[in-house]
């Protein structure tokens, strides 16, 4: 195979998120075009939660295997965006300002107890794949920053235009995100671009953004298969 140029790379990169990014999915048409119910939209909420809460462990995991100080500053960033300072501050603590919000009890949502198996089971094959991957192929991974801006306005427009139950406040986590998503996707992309010295290395990044594309998009078929499709909620997963 032939190397890319920069360009043909990050075109590559993109037409994945063109093809695969999970605001195609149904259940986020759904969301986002105020269609679901207020039992649906706490379903999700709380099993987004696990997805988030596992963020900050998988950019721990990176950190770590960061070979210069340099780097693993500018990556640790993304942990104290999540985490926040004291644990209070940060993005999981404001996901879960949006599940109370949403009417959910905040020791049930954090337990986990509540979540599908198969949100679960995604999530932590994300962590797993960060682990167990090359470097590159993990950093490659979080490159579903490059399309969550766009996803992003379109949740917070549609979700206050649909839903009397949600405010601005509700959705405050999705104001910070606007702008560290789009920092942490050049970043990392950059990282990818001037890393990536062969072929394979280019389709290996393709395939890492491909595979959690997948993780995104397996735990909205969940959701949809459990809280869409009548009947289908697993034993012990919330029951609105």
């Amino acid at each position: 195979m032939t190397l890319l140029s920069p360009a043909e790379f990050e075109a590559r990169l993109k037409a994945v998120g063109a093809e695969r990014y999970h605001n195609l999915h149904p259940f986020h048409r759904l969301l986002h075009d105020g269609k679901l119910n207020r039992g649906q939209v706490q379903a999700w909420a709380l099993n987004r939660y696990i997805y988030q809460a596992r963020i900050p462990i998988k950019d721990a995991i990176i950190v770590s295997r960061l070979p210069t100080p340099a780097l693993r500053a500018a990556w640790r960033v993304r942990i104290e965006d999540h985490d926040g300072t004291d644990g209070s501050d940060g993005g999981i603590a404001r996901w879960l300002k949006l599940t109370d919000g949403l009417g959910l009890d905040r020791d049930m949502v954090a337990s986990e107890r509540a979540a599908l198996p198969a949100t679960i089971f995604a999530a932590d094959a994300y962590v797993h794949f960060v682990r167990d991957k090359t470097l590159l192929e993990a950093i490659a991974s979080s490159l579903t920053e490059m399309f969550a801006p766009k996803i992003i306005a379109e949740r917070v427009e549609g979700m206050l235009a649909g839903y009397d139950f949600v405010s601005r406040e509700t959705l405050a986590y999705f104001g910070a995100r606007m702008t560290q998503a789009p920092r942490d996707a050049d970043f990392a992309l950059r990282h990818c671009i001037e890393t990536a010295r062969t072929r394979d290395d280019q389709q290996a990044c393709i395939d890492a953004l491909t595979f959690k594309c997948n993780v995104l998009w397996a735990m909205l078929d969940a959701l949809y298969h459990a809280y869409v499709t009548p009947g289908h909620v697993p034993p012990g997963a919330f029951k609105p």
